[in-house]
């Protein structure tokens, strides 16, 4: 007759409670759940204490203790202008695409696009993106409304940064973009030198004036016209939205209406669209056209002619400084520490990269 061993008074080994890691820890149960399940609120210290606790009772296996103590990634919004500006499409798509660039840092980056050249959707962008990023990278637009959404964020803690055109008198932690006056000086002295001596009328095709870059280079221009080059009188600036069709018929009107047309300077994006018009009058060999924006489509228009030169910068270093600069400040480092001047490249058919 087989019989039942007799009981063992051996209490079973019971897990640990969350009550137990609080005594430990000298903490409440609420602190000891929001750190358990990485909610925001709590002292570094107290979520090192805790987190002690609960490895020295056993509550966490190995593996998740060590992801429990690994910090979170610096969750990173890029907004940027929707439209058909290829440059900034670019420069939103490779966030996408170079993740494993930003790995050794421990960020996670995100793009969404805006509608262009609204202010009141861009503040509301700004708001929407604070409550849920450790920072915030945008392609500014110069009004109030975005001036007070970029205070309000530094004042909850959120680094903004401004990419391409700067904001003026805001507490944005950090400017990467050309020196854009610089850049409009640039297209000045390259369309002055292509004409010659020779008397010629020259034109402005901007996105839109509400960018301050795009006010920064029409200034440069207009100065290095003015100091340098007499014999070119400038007809005019027409904004064209960073949208090729619109470009495209902005530049049929001044053709149309100055038919000696010596040079255009394309302030913002969709050079296509000039370039389009320009051939269509068979005046793309005769023109003298600046734009902004190494892309596949002013590649194109560099190799046949139709444009001549291109002033750019680099997505991915532009990127990559937005980066450093807010790990930077996670760290405790100077903002602009390991970052380099953002570079201003002139292409030409002849030194394409």
């Amino acid at each position: 007759m087989r019989v039942n061993p007799e009981p063992s008074d051996a209490p079973l080994p019971s897990r640990a409670r969350v009550v137990d890691i609080a005594r430990a820890a000298g903490v409440s149960t609420a602190t000891v759940d929001r750190v358990l399940n990485k909610r925001p609120g709590v002292r570094d210290a107290t979520v090192q204490r805790v987190l002690k606790a609960a490895g020295e009772l056993d509550y966490l296996p190995g593996q998740a203790l060590y992801a429990a103590l690994a910090p979170q990634p610096l969750r990173l919004s890029v907004l940027l202008p929707a439209g058909t500006n290829r440059f900034i499409r670019m420069l939103g798509d490779m966030v996408g695409y170079s993740q494993e660039h930003w790995a050794p840092f421990n960020v996670r980056c995100r793009t969404e696009f805006i509608e262009s050249f609204n202010p009141h959707e861009l503040a509301a962008a700004l708001r929407r993106h604070g409550k849920r990023s450790d920072g915030i990278a945008v392609m500014a637009l110069e009004h109030p409304a975005v001036r007070e959404a970029v205070a309000e964020l530094a004042a909850q803690g959120v680094p903004v940064i401004t990419l391409i055109s700067d904001l003026s008198n805001s507490p944005r932690v950090a400017y990467i973009g050309l020196d854009n006056r610089a850049a409009g000086r640039t297209a000045g002295y390259l369309i002055g030198r292509f004409i010659g001596a020779r008397s010629a009328k020259v034109a402005l095709i901007a996105g839109s004036l509400s960018y301050r870059a795009h006010e920064e280079r029409e200034a440069g221009f207009l100065h290095v016209i003015d100091e340098m080059f007499p014999q070119l009188s400038v007809v005019g600036l027409r904004e064209g939205h960073d949208d090729a069709e619109q470009n495209y018929r902005q530049t049929r009107a001044l053709l149309d209406q100055h038919p000696e047309l010596g040079g255009i300077y394309n302030i913002g994006g969709a050079s296509d669209g000039v370039a389009r018009a320009l051939k269509e009058a068979g005046r793309d060999q005769k023109v003298v056209f600046i734009g902004h924006g190494l892309t596949p489509d002013t590649r194109a228009l560099l190799i046949d002619g139709s444009l001549d030169a291109v002033i750019t910068q680099s997505p991915h270093t532009t990127l990559m400084s937005c980066v450093r600069i807010f790990t930077n400040l996670r760290d405790g480092r100077e903002a602009l520490s390991g970052v380099e001047n953002t570079r201003s490249q002139v292409i030409f058919r002849e030194n394409l990269p």
